[in-house]
């Protein structure tokens, strides 16, 4: 049976790891201390033009935002599974990516899902891994006007996430290997070994998460504090 307490305190970590995914947001406004944040020191990261650990993807990222090339990030909320102890959860959050760079005259829209591995250690939720699927993509011309591009260059890459790729490596930032695309044999491995990393947490309820002090006056609706008033 679910305690109030538990519920409540499961309420406050679907918040916590809900901010995480949104928190994307300081990438595109550069607030580069707050977006390291959302990781634990160790965490990993793999993105079309970046594979390692998520603190030098931070600083690979303050050095994209110097560059031409912009970018925009739009996350939805995200579908969040437990482990069964509570302190270990997966995610995957749709994600919408808006670049552009102007000297170009080229932009894109890519639609993607983060599938994230996220812990709670010391009381906080944070990143342990980020990986990304493709779903589709497409270019943009900000000013209206197609511009000349290299066709034989973007078929090397898979539809999904051509138009991004292309125009990342037209900004001056490779991609390197292929990655995982919408009903592909790679997004099959990626969710089978999330969830296989899920399941070897194996501390029960029984071992059940501190209760924090917020958690209960969180859940408890107004007319029962004013009963005890």
């Amino acid at each position: 049976m679910t305690t109030t307490t538990g519920a409540a305190t499961t309420l406050l970590s679907e918040r916590d790891i809900a901010r995480l995914m949104t928190g994307w947001l300081y990438r595109d406004t550069g607030d580069w201390d707050s977006l390291r944040g959302l990781f634990h020191p160790d965490a990993r990261i793999s993105v079309t033009w970046f594979t390692g650990l998520a603190h030098d993807f931070v600083d690979a990222s303050r050095r994209m935002g110097r560059s031409d090339f912009r970018t925009k990030h739009i996350s939805a909320a995200p579908l969040i599974t437990f482990s069964a102890s509570g302190r270990c959860a997966v995610t995957e959050t749709n994600t919408v990516v808006v670049g552009e760079n102007a000297g170009l005259g080229l932009g894109c829209v890519a639609h993607n899902r983060f599938l994230d591995r996220v812990e709670q250690r010391a009381g906080r939720w944070a990143i342990v891994d980020r990986e990304s699927i493709y779903d589709f993509s497409s270019f943009t011309f900000p000013r209206g006007i197609p511009v000349s591009m290299d066709q034989d260059a973007i078929a090397t890459f898979p539809i999904e996430y051509a138009a991004l790729a292309y125009l990342l490596e037209a900004s001056g930032f490779p991609v390197r290997g292929t990655f995982a695309v919408k009903n592909s044999d790679s997004e099959r491995h990626l969710k089978q070994t999330a969830s296989a990393w899920l399941a070897a947490d194996q501390i029960t309820r029984t071992d059940p998460l501190p209760p924090r002090d917020d958690a209960i006056d969180a859940f408890r609706p107004d007319h029962e504090e004013e009963k005890q008033l």
